[in-house]
């Protein structure tokens, strides 16, 4: 065996993209959850006479149009931007998850209401979703949440239904029946355990396309009103500096990039490392 071919094959190539997933992503939380708990106001203040200062000792990477510090600015919002958008997934996994469940359980004219409501669901982009709750309810967190989840949730919803029935209809679920189990039990002794490596690659998978989705909202003005930074808003208002000082942009585009770059990466090895575990069993 060439050596090329020994490290695909081997658990090495699933523990580096994890490795680096999370490297990339704790480069960009761990400080920001840092300078967002000391709550350094005096970095977010706004300071005219500052405006648009070069990188120094003091501003790593400058200043922004109202004299705040670009770095500290951009890691705060991209706290903001992924907890908001884990937010939204934990949210599009427990309730996908569960109409998936029951759907797969029920029988077929549940699945075809469910496979209905999937469609329907994938229909409305999140920019509709969300220009619609705003305008009921208001720009805030809770509604860039709600928008971002009712867009995911159908897709939690068709795979934790074609899993279930997957599972439902191996012959040890029907062994577990006939030692009188009940369905709350097979549920969870079963079902859930072997549910959950897809869901939480899928969870991983479409915590980045949230990202993305999360810094278009609010980079549309859908998102969350100020002061609350995020990373979409950022380059809106500093879209106008792109030619004069594009480190302004370049800094919360990277950040973006590196982002989705980690989760991906962390999801990539967890898939791998879940199919050489199914592969091995």
């Amino acid at each position: 065996m060439t050596p090329l071919a020994f490290f695909r094959s081997s658990w090495w190539l699933s523990r580096f993209s994890m490795v680096w997933g999370c490297v990339c992503i704790a480069s960009v939380m761990v400080p920001g959850i840092v300078l967002w708990l000391l709550h350094l106001n005096h970095s977010f203040g706004i300071d005219i006479h500052n405006r648009l200062k070069p990188a120094s000792g003091i501003h790593w990477l400058g200043t922004d149009p109202f004299g705040r510090d670009t770095l500290s600015l951009s890691l705060v919002a991209a706290v903001n931007s992924f907890t908001i958008s884990v937010a939204s997934m934990l949210a599009a996994l427990f309730i996908g998850g569960g109409i998936g469940i029951i759907a797969a359980e029920m029988g077929e004219k549940t699945k075809v209401l469910a496979n209905g409501a999937v469609e329907l669901g994938i229909a409305f982009p999140p920019v509709i979703t969300a220009a619609l709750l705003v305008t009921i309810y208001g720009a805030g967190v809770i509604q860039e949440i709600l928008a971002l989840a009712i867009f995911f949730i159908p897709g939690f919803i068709r795979l934790s239904q074609q899993a279930a029935s997957t599972i439902l209809a191996q012959d040890y679920i029907a062994a577990a029946r006939l030692a009188a189990l009940n369905t709350r039990q097979i549920h969870f002794q079963h079902v859930l355990p072997n549910m959950v490596p897809g869901l939480l690659v899928q969870f991983s998978v479409n915590v980045a396309l949230a990202i993305l989705a999360e810094t278009g909202l609010s980079y549309l003005g859908l998102g969350a009103p100020p002061p609350l930074p995020e990373l979409g808003r950022l380059l809106a208002s500093y879209q106008v500096h792109i030619f004069d000082h594009p480190l302004l942009v370049a800094v919360p585009g990277s950040i973006v990039l590196l982002l989705v770059l980690g989760v991906n990466l962390l999801g990539d090895g967890l898939r791998d490392l879940f199919v050489r575990q199914e592969t091995r069993a």
